[in-house]
């Protein structure tokens, strides 16, 4: 994962709601990675995405960007995007063009003297993209990538990706509308989970991580979830405390795998080994942005994997990943 800064609480749940307010049931995932280029410097970057059609020509989408390592800056965040799009040779060809904005968090190296900063702002993310579509829900893609950001410097990346179209289509080619869904994905479920923190650094410290988590669905497309997080004792963000989201839900496969997108408030009650550093209050509340997949192995249980960015106001962010084994009920 990527070393990179932070975001405030508010605007997470403000682009989780963004996409809530529709039917947000992502039709296709895709995984992209290629070379990135800021001005003379080179690097790499990585994409996840989740793309969704409203129509023939228009579709929309939630990513996750990573940008690399270029000099000073370890960057990635969030892009939500609108797509037009343009069918060709009887749908198996699609090109489209997207527009969106980028939510970002940078580590940067500290202006003055050693140590690094985590920074936190807006962007736009502009794309093109040409997909080819198999006969079997697979999908092969091309696409290009202009971030344009308030602070720092922009990129441009050319990545090629392979996807899968989660909900299987009609016709050749993509689905215009995603299928419609009346059941909860999640009735209720306790998840025990451990795995790694990393803090947001330029060497990007680990410890062992620790969580259990309640969910529960409130319609077909949200859950929400209440827990308790230890993001271990071996680096200087250590940390734990009470979680909640909301999440953007979606499964498939007759309801066997799901897939999640999660922002909400991380309360801890210790927060790092200097408190007296930091202004009053500053590391007890903190933004938490999640992506989820869970597999249901029987009626009952189910292995889960989540990643989970911490946000923080005073330059301790963190990558907390884990990996565990639910009940269901």
């Amino acid at each position: 994962m990527k070393r990179t800064p932070s975001l405030a609480a508010s605007s997470v749940v403000a682009c989780v709601f963004a996409i809530a307010s529709g039917p947000a049931r992502a039709q296709e995932f895709a995984l992209y990675m290629g070379p990135l280029r800021s001005g003379a410097d080179p690097s790499y970057s990585w994409q996840m995405d989740y793309t969704e059609g409203f129509g023939k020509y228009f579709a929309a989408s939630i990513s996750w960007l990573n940008e690399g390592h270029i000099p000073d800056h370890h960057r990635d965040g969030q892009a939500i995007q609108a797509w037009a799009r343009l069918p060709l040779a009887q749908r198996r060809f699609v090109f489209a063009l997207g527009v969106g904005p980028y939510r970002y968090f940078d580590t940067e190296a500290a202006s003055a003297g050693e140590g690094y900063d985590n920074t936190h702002g807006w962007g736009v993310v502009y794309s093109a993209r040409a997909t080819w579509y198999s006969t079997h829900r697979w999908t092969a893609n091309l696409q290009l990538n202009r971030v344009q950001v308030t602070r720092g410097p922009s990129t441009t990346a050319v990545m090629l990706g392979v996807g899968y179209q989660l909900d299987a289509p009609d016709t050749p080619g993509p689905r215009d509308f995603a299928l419609p869904r009346t059941q909860k994905v999640t009735n209720n479920e306790i998840t025990l989970m451990a795995g790694a923190t990393i803090l947001n650094s330029l060497e990007s410290q680990t410890s062992v991580a620790e969580a259990i988590e309640y969910r529960r669905g409130i319609n077909s497309f949200l859950d929400a979830t209440l827990g308790y997080l230890h993001e271990g004792n071996g680096i200087s963000a250590r940390r734990d405390g009470a979680t909640a989201q909301l999440w953007l839900t979606r499964a498939f496969f007759d309801n066997r795998f799901t897939l999640g997108f999660g922002a909400g408030l991380y309360a801890a009650i210790h927060h790092g080994e200097h408190p007296d550093e930091r202004e009053t209050g500053d590391g007890i509340l903190s933004g938490l942005i999640s992506v989820s997949a869970s597999y249901r192995f029987t009626q009952h249980w189910a292995a889960r994997v989540t990643w989970n960015r911490v946000v923080t106001r005073y330059s301790r962010d963190t990558d907390v990943i884990l990996g565990g084994i639910g009940y269901r009920f």
